[in-house]
């Protein structure tokens, strides 16, 4: 049920993830990197991106690893993976390739690579031990896995700015435990515990302090967030015109805080955490 569910929420972004893939890549290329550095990626690996939604890490992963690497993204929505399909073929990219596959059945044989990750998915699993768990099985032995989760709400105003704003306006269901949501392994001990029940050895966790920056205004930025995000755009539409505009002049309000003739630029906090597979 919890497949379907989230199929359906990210179905309708996949449209607007496509569309603003070039600033998407920009705020979150210090993650990425920081994925690259803790999985020991480097030319001719054989990397798996679970969740990799309309391209991003794999892509840029892939001008890394080269012709003698190869890289597989995997996500749940269909229109996810067609939209990194399209973006891998204007590249012209040979060593990139991506499938519709669960991240509890992944459609590849044992032992296939030398690393995996996944940038801002694993909130979203129904079952995380499970998904880790089968992520392990495809890594080769002593291959290593390394997810990036956001840390705390208040640590991260690219989220809170907007969402304060709206929840003056629109009352907001606190999510349950343990069920998906941005923050869901917000809390630093939690994602580490799943990897190691999953069979992960040498659990590790770090904390990534950076910058969000995109070279966009802030009502650039107050366009986007409320196009992307399915569940705020669920919230907007119940407004009236006269409320619309008045959060949208909140919000740009609220983000002159962090713009600058330069774009905006947010603090962000995110977990990268990291394990790998049994040796044979």
């Amino acid at each position: 049920m919890q497949n379907k569910e989230v199929i359906g929420q990210w179905s309708e972004s996949a449209l607007y993830w496509e569309k603003y893939r070039t600033v998407i890549q920009e705020m979150f290329a210090p993650v990425t990197q920081a994925l690259i550095e803790d999985a020991g990626i480097t030319r001719g690996s054989v990397v798996l991106d679970v969740a990799t939604g309309t391209g991003e890490p794999a892509l840029s992963i892939a001008d890394l690893v080269g012709p003698e690497g190869k890289v597989v993204g995997t996500d749940v929505v269909p229109e996810m993976v067609e939209a990194a399909r399209r973006e891998g073929s204007r590249r012209k990219l040979r060593n990139c390739s991506f499938e519709v596959a669960f991240s509890d059945s992944l459609p590849f044989p044992d032992s296939t690579f030398d690393a995996a990750v996944s940038r801002f998915g694993v909130m979203f699993f129904p079952s995380p031990v499970d998904c880790v768990r089968d992520i392990l099985r495809v890594l080769k032995p002593s291959g290593k896995i390394v997810m990036a989760v956001w840390h705390f709400a208040e640590r991260n105003p690219l989220d809170y700015v907007v969402s304060r704003v709206v929840e003056r306006y629109v009352e907001s269901t606190a999510p349950t435990l343990h069920s998906p949501d941005m923050y869901r392994f917000a809390e630093p001990g939690e994602l580490l515990a799943v990897l190691s029940r999953a069979g992960a050895i040498a659990p590790s966790e770090r904390l990534l302090q950076f910058s969000i920056q995109a070279s966009i205004s802030a009502e650039e930025f107050w366009t986007l967030r409320s196009e992307m995000s399915e569940k705020l755009r669920t919230k907007l539409a119940g407004l009236s015109k006269p409320q619309l505009a008045e959060v949208k002049r909140e919000v740009i309000e609220a983000l002159g805080a962090y713009s600058s003739e330069r774009g905006v630029r947010f603090p962000a906090e995110v977990l990268l955490v990291s394990g790998r597979k049994k040796p044979s």
